[in-house]
């Protein structure tokens, strides 16, 4: 059963009884004293302390709730989580303990087809408080359950208040016996494993008056009114409802787990570490979209920091399973497509949340991306020197260089068992406050000191940089790092960092990539060039690999740039400002740059948009790019005084710092920018833009992406034969395409649906034949195997229901069949009366099968269902059904 389905039986049952169904409050708590909403009766508080007199007397919701007291939890155990929907029924002055015990009796046992959760009432365990001998009666003699069944525990498990003198009363807990594979017997006072509360009642009867702890409170008396507040855990009866083994394995959570094993190629159940990952982000990032949902929005304090706080836990831990890219939209899509089905406002919604959680993933992993690796080397360090705590200098160069928040720091730390020097940590920003850097480009410094270019630097003076108007040219080893450390010579296959003092090496900054080519000294050697950066200003740093023979400092050099690479980026560069100033055109000056990356052959550009912009706006801007390339304008750079640029109207480039000199790029009368990178000669050489789409990437923050020159031809190339094609296939003309496939589409639909139907027949078809071929165990018909693959659940529980129906005779009969759907086993068995009578009851021999299957299962003594994760381990399973029907005959 889904969990949907779950909230919608819930409401429905407590309505059709008289209560007034309240909506979830938002988790943004209506009271000063809370972040968010803990529990379900919070909402119901001034009823239940009489500061308000409540307007109905029954009343009933699931309401949503985030606990974060054990945060660092999440993940390491399946037990722990952020955020979870509490089922609540509450009365208040109307029934009280009899009607609160008998309605919950009800709604958990009555079968599923009369609006019941259809649980078998042999599996459920009661507690009640220690003296509470009236809720004990009811269970036993009104409800039915047997004394054995009945357990009686203290005040700190069975007794309820809000921590604070008003009203409080005794409890009493619904339990249910998972089985033997999850702990010994004995019942919920032996082991809470095995036998997991699932609803807890509580009978408001008494005001208590000052005292600590959840014991130590004295009864003042009796409350004017009695009250119930009851609460169920949706996530844990889905857990039993669904057959996992963990509310990390139900619907709502194991679809977000399965997107981020998509994402990463990580499968869950591969290996611990990894699990703990996985359930930490599909935990958190659950969470994170329900909070933004409810309007929060990631700050530094209160319940913005919970929010931020756990959306960097979800993106650290997705990162640590491998993803590279941005992962958030996916992760979010998923969370909003799985619980916009039990709150639509998600769906309504969406494109605010998503543009919140992409804001805040940006700018997390700015941060993350070169101090993660930063901070696991400073406790490997710590670790292998006997410490217990990561020095204060440590988590300073990762605030001042990567910007990591101490409260990160400390959490990441904790995490691998070390605590932090705070102290120190705040001496250091004291004293250096003016070094904190926040600039991402620090990530390119490599393992080496800045001193070490600083040096270079003051030694030999800034790199001078031909690449504007050469591709290649003489000059002389000036500098010289190997694995990040000053060296004078480096060996073939060595890492290298080399400073050349003239260089035709673009170094990558102002959202163009950098030069790739290669350096030939005079000796012989050869260094292949494979990313050029400027950890300190005026100095180019070539790193790469060395090739071929022994490379000296102070040796002559010819460095080559691979021209076809730098002319792509140049064309890519050039249909950036194009873009930028057509944007604006377009949607006025808001439109500003936020960022930007030059690459051969494609782009993206970033700009400022509080909307989407609409597909004919962009079609509008591709078709001005293009007219722009067949004018034929000349792209001039100059220099000037900043003063004379802005005067001249000149855009600035985004994230750039300028000097008194800067360097502006005109292209023609149509775009004029403050610009350091490459370009092209006129705009004809760009032959073609063509803009593939523009998307979120943050809070009022567009990203346009798109494609230059050959590339772009070769895009429309592959799309005009695909459209070829397609035209081929329909018969009909491309404008005609839309219509026609969306009609394939829909008799496509309709010919799956009658297969299906189809496919369903033909499985009830094989009942006779199964019915037949019953083995005889010890006087019991045993109808027993696998059917096709694919089966669906429901198909499965109708064959084994009808191929029992078809075993004649009076004779006892067991029917298990099996199937894999979707890469999972699942098993139904059913059994007849003369089988129960003796002692063959479906649901034990369900948990059997789904224990060999990896899994668990449930259900009645004459129809139980289960399933697993291993399918190959369906003929074990049959065999050992097979022995236990033998064993208990």
């Amino acid at each position: 059963m889904e969990s949907a389905e779950i909230r919608r039986r819930w409401l429905r049952f407590f309505e059709e009884r008289g209560h007034h169904v309240v909506p979830s409050a938002s988790l943004i708590a209506d009271d000063p004293t809370l972040l968010l909403v803990p529990a379900g009766m919070v909402p119901f508080k001034p009823y239940f302390l009489g500061e308000v007199k409540a307007p109905w007397q029954r009343a009933t919701s699931v309401q949503k709730c985030v606990r974060t007291p054990d945060i660092e939890e999440v993940g390491k155990t399946t037990r722990h989580g952020t955020f979870f929907q509490m089922c609540g029924n509450f009365s208040f002055g109307d029934y009280f303990k009899e009607g609160a015990i008998t309605f919950a009796w009800e709604l958990l046992t009555s079968s599923v087809a009369d609006g019941g959760y259809g649980l078998d009432p042999e599996r459920l365990w009661i507690t009640v408080y220690l003296d509470d001998d009236e809720a004990e009666r009811i269970w036993r003699e009104v409800v039915g359950v047997p004394a054995e069944r009945i357990q009686r525990l203290g005040k700190s498990e069975n007794y309820w208040s809000m921590g604070v003198p008003g009203p409080c009363g005794p409890c009493s807990e619904i339990n249910y016996d998972r089985g033997p594979e999850f702990g010994p017997e004995g019942g919920p006072a032996v082991n809470d494993e095995r036998y997991v509360e699932i609803w807890n009642l509580v009978f408001m009867q008494y005001e208590r008056g000052a005292g600590d702890g959840k014991e130590d409170f004295p009864i003042l008396g009796d409350l004017p009114s009695q009250n119930i507040d009851t609460g169920l855990g949706l996530e844990r009866l889905a857990m039993i409802l669904q057959g996992v083994r963990n509310m990390y394995e139900t619907d709502t959570l194991r679809v977000v787990i399965d997107k981020a094993t998509e994402l990463t190629g990580v499968a869950y159940g591969a290996a611990p570490a990894s699990d703990v990952s996985l359930r930490v982000v599909a935990d958190h990032l659950r969470t994170s979209v329900m909070l933004i949902g409810d309007g929060v929005t990631p700050g530094n304090e209160g319940r913005g920091y919970v929010l931020r706080r756990i959306m960097r836990r979800a993106i650290r831990n997705m990162r640590l399973l491998g993803a590279t890219e941005p992962v958030v939209a996916d992760l979010v899509d998923t969370v909003i497509k799985t619980m916009g089905r039990q709150y639509p406002e998600l769906l309504t919604d969406r494109k605010r949340v998503e543009t919140v959680a992409l804001a805040e993933e940006a700018a997390f992993l700015k941060a993350l991306k070169g101090g993660t690796n930063i901070l696991d080397t400073a406790v490997t360090e710590t670790k292998a020197a006997g410490g217990k705590v990561l020095p204060g200098d440590k988590a300073f160069l990762l605030h001042d260089t990567w910007g990591f928040p101490i409260d990160l720091t400390l959490e990441m730390a904790a995490e691998q068992g070390l605590s932090v020097d705070e102290d120190g940590f705040r001496r250091l920003m004291k004293e250096q406050r003016e070094r904190a850097k926040a600039d991402a480009k620090a990530k390119k410094t490599g393992h080496a000191d800045l001193s070490a270019y600083r040096e270079i630097a003051d030694d030999s003076g800034a790199t001078d940089f031909t690449g504007y108007t050469l591709t290649e040219n003489e000059s002389t080893v000036v500098g010289l790092l190997v694995d990040g450390v000053p060296s004078p010579a480096a060996a073939e296959g060595d890492e290298v960092e080399v400073i050349l003092d003239r260089s035709p090496f673009y170094a990558e900054g102002g959202g163009q990539l950098a030069d790739t080519g290669r350096i030939r000294l005079e000796s012989g050697a050869v260094i292949e060039v494979r990313d050029v950066q400027k950890p300190v200003p005026g100095v180019h740093v070539h790193k790469g690999v060395v090739q071929v023979g022994e490379v000296v400092i102070g040796s002559p050099a010819h460095a080559a740039i691979d021209v076809g690479r730098r002319r792509a980026i140049a064309r890519a560069h050039s249909a950036t400002h194009l873009t930028h100033q057509a944007l604006r055109d377009a949607l006025g000056p808001t439109a500003a740059q936020a960022g930007s990356e030059n690459s051969p052959g494609r782009f993206r550009f970033d700009f400022g948009s509080p909307n989407a912009v609409p597909g004919t706006v962009l079609t509008d801007v591709e078709q001005r790019i293009n007219d722009v390339l067949s004018r034929e304008l000349d792209v001039q750079a100059e220099v000037m005084s900043i003063d004379d640029a802005k005067k001249q109207g000149a855009i600035a480039e985004f994230g750039e710092k300028y000097g008194e000199r800067v360097r502006v790029v005109t292209i023609g009368d149509f775009s004029k920018e403050l610009c350091g990178g490459t370009h092209v000669h006129n705009t004809a050489q760009l032959g073609l833009v063509k803009l593939l789409g523009e998307s979120s990437i943050g809070s009022g923050v567009r990203r346009v992406e798109a494609l230059v020159g050959a590339d772009a031809y070769n895009f429309l190339a592959k799309e005009h034969t695909v459209v070829a094609q397609l035209t081929d296939l329909v018969k009909g003309r491309p404008e005609e395409l839309p219509e026609k496939i969306s009609g394939m589409l829909a008799k496509l639909r309709d010919a799956e649906k009658e297969i299906e139907r189809y496919r369903a027949e033909k499985v009830l078809q094989a009942a006779a034949g199964l019915a037949e071929g019953a083995k005889d165990v010890r006087g019991v018909a045993l109808a027993v195997g696998r059917v096709p693959d694919g089966t669906s659940a429901d198909d499965l529980r109708k064959l084994v229901l009808d191929v029992r129906g078809r075993i004649q005779g009076g004779r006892p009969a067991v029917v298990a069949l099996f199937t894999v759907a979707n890469g999972r086993p699942l098993t139904v068995i059913a059994t007849n009366d003369a089988a129960r009578d003796r002692g063959l009851k479906a649901g034990d021999l369900v948990r059997t099968a789904a224990k060999t299957l990896g899994g668990g299962g449930g259900g009645k003594p004459d129809v139980a269902q289960g399933g697993g994760q291993h399918p190959e381990a369906v003929d074990e399973a049959i065999a050992a059904v097979e022995r236990l029907v033998a064993e208990a005959a």
